[in-house]
């Protein structure tokens, strides 16, 4: 095999990715905007738009090089709930959708400790067995036909080939369906009578089956297309790690989300009220996590196209220490409760400075998020923020540990779950960031964890890293 098609749904955008598997690299992007809908009993997913998305991309790809394989990742907080013909019980929920709130204090008590999971309580959707227990509990007609739950990346698999499954990295990401230490589903799966509702579970790399036929004609592609079982996002990134890279080391992901994943890093305490939750990785093994919505700040604040921000810029900005403190937004990541505060007046900042504050604060939560999961040695930066210069030199002072970029495309997620495939040649892409950094970012580092302390103990009362 020499190509592989990979179908990457992440919670903003989608795309179909050719990579080849020699140079590990892509060769070719499809993309599109991940729409979410407004009609029928709650927001959801438009997944008819993305099936004919995605079958359009293979047979464009397939006409410009040929496709011999195809893998999927995608984010997690999300399950498909099947008839008995296979077609949707309920519309794919959007996890930003707060109608699980409404039954949260039923679903706390039905719920297991988060030292049984790994799992924090998280707000809205976010964990698949919030979204079931209410999906049960509010739709009980339609829940009553539903006869497969699959995870989200191996619902994909399912409609390439036919074969329901599940799968242990997409099931170990803040579920509260699975005990990662005893490789099993959750207490709360029985409880709630669901263990017989789940697909067989499944490793990423295993090849689940073929391309059905009549969706090999419709595309134009070989019939029988090895198609892999797939993977979670930010387990995608942290897999050619995984391959290549001696413990301790740790991996930040960024998109929508910024995952940060230790490995091999200090024992450390997880505090669920601080979105730190035990992942599982595509080897099958614990792997303590922490996460906030960098991607989506940054989309908030600064918009999709914001101009550079330069050397002179930071450097006003460090001299005059204004700052953004968390959170944006609220209700996830290390300070859920607090809400953002500019230490300067934001509508009169110059666009270019705007952007080395918002790239400061996003840089030294993740320094954060690093130190509740107890990271040590390397950190490697995974997806937009790679490339993002300011971000890079904060994050370097704020840890004083060495930071590399991954250079080879603008998401590890895509190569990541190309390493599923046979005979993958895996390269990180991961370079070092070599700019020197002066003393005023150590010292801005220093000043924000201050004041952030004092920020949260005024708006939140939680008691931040150092505070």
């Amino acid at each position: 095999m020499k190509t592989v098609a990979v179908i990457d749904i992440g919670k903003t955008n989608a795309k179909v990715a050719l990579v080849d598997l020699e140079r590990f690299e892509e060769i070719a992007v499809r993309k599109t905007p991940n729409l979410v809908l407004a009609d029928g009993p709650y927001p959801h997913f438009d997944i008819e738009r993305l099936w004919r998305f995605i079958l359009a991309s293979l047979a464009a790809l397939h006409r410009e090089h040929p496709v011999e394989g195809i893998t999927v990742t995608t984010h997690g907080a999300t399950a498909v709930l099947l008839d008995e013909e296979g077609r949707l019980a309920l519309p794919v929920l959007d996890y930003e959708y707060t109608g699980p709130d409404t039954l949260a204090e039923e679903y706390d008590e039905a719920r297991p400790p988060f030292l049984e999971t790994g799992s924090p309580r998280l707000p809205m959707g976010l964990n698949i067995g919030a979204q079931l227990f209410w999906q049960q509990c509010t739709f009980p007609e339609h829940f009553a036909n539903v006869v497969s739950i699959l995870t989200y990346a191996q619902y994909w698999s399912y409609r390439l080939t036919g074969i329901k499954t599940t799968e242990l990295t997409s099931l170990g990401c803040h579920t509260d369906l699975w005990n990662p230490r005893a490789g099993t589903f959750s207490t709360l799966v029985d409880k709630q009578g669901w263990r017989g509702l789940f697909a067989p579970v499944h490793k990423a790399g295993e090849v689940i089956g073929g391309l059905l036929q009549p969706l090999a004609e419709e595309a134009g592609l070989p019939p029988g297309l090895p198609v892999y079982c797939g993977i979670h996002d930010s387990n995608a990134s942290l897999l050619p790690h995984l391959l290549t890279r001696g413990a301790p080391f740790s991996v930040v992901s960024t998109g929508t989300w910024v995952i940060t994943l230790a490995v091999g890093g200090a024992a450390a305490e997880l505090d669920e009220t601080r979105d730190t939750l035990i992942n599982v990785n595509a080897l099958g093994d614990p792997v303590p996590s922490a996460r906030f919505m960098g991607g989506r700040a940054f989309s908030m604040i600064v918009g999709e196209d914001p101009p550079a921000a330069s050397p002179d810029a930071e450097a006003r900005v460090l001299a005059a220490g204004h700052m953004l403190l968390p959170s944006v937004p609220g209700g996830s990541g290390p300070f859920p409760s607090a809400s953002p505060r500019w230490t300067a007046e934001e509508k009169s900042r110059d666009p270019s400075e705007r952007l080395a504050i918002v790239s400061f604060h996003l840089a030294l939560m993740t320094a954060t998020c690093l130190d509740l999961i107890g990271a040590k040695g390397e950190i490697v930066v995974e997806g937009p923020f790679a490339a993002n210069a300011a971000y890079l030199r904060m994050l370097a002072a704020a840890t004083g540990r060495p930071v590399l970029a991954n250079r080879l495309s603008t998401t590890g997620t895509s190569l990541g779950a190309a390493c599923l495939a046979a005979r993958a040649r895996v390269r990180t892409g991961a370079e070092a960031f070599k700019d020197e950094i002066p003393p005023a970012y150590g010292d801005y580092a220093v000043a924000w964890k201050r004041a952030t302390a004092q920020h949260v103990k005024a708006t939140a009362g939680l008691k931040p890293i150092g505070g």
